[in-house]
């Protein structure tokens, strides 16, 4: 199982976004984003368990979560940045 984080432009969505994936039965969290992955914006993720992370882009997207940017944490402990 992979580590995933969807960033968001305020703790708003973010905090929208989880309920809503929640409530689909993909398990979240709620935290800040680390300083390096912010570019704008209040900075704030859900960090996702998962084997695939397109179910979760397709609920936020099905339910008008606005998010910014997927990524994927490496073997290595580093993130990459998702096209999704």
């Amino acid at each position: 199982m992979k580590f995933y984080y969807i960033t968001f432009r305020s703790v708003t969505f973010a905090q929208r976004g989880e309920k809503v994936l929640q409530k689909s039965g993909i398990r979240c969290t709620l935290q800040r984003t680390p300083r390096w992955m912010e570019e704008q914006g209040c900075g704030y993720c859900l960090k996702l368990w998962t084997k695939d992370v397109t179910p979760a882009v397709d609920v936020l997207r099905q339910n008008g979560v606005g998010m910014r940017k997927v990524y994927s944490q490496r073997q290595d402990g580093q993130l990459e940045e998702l096209t999704v």
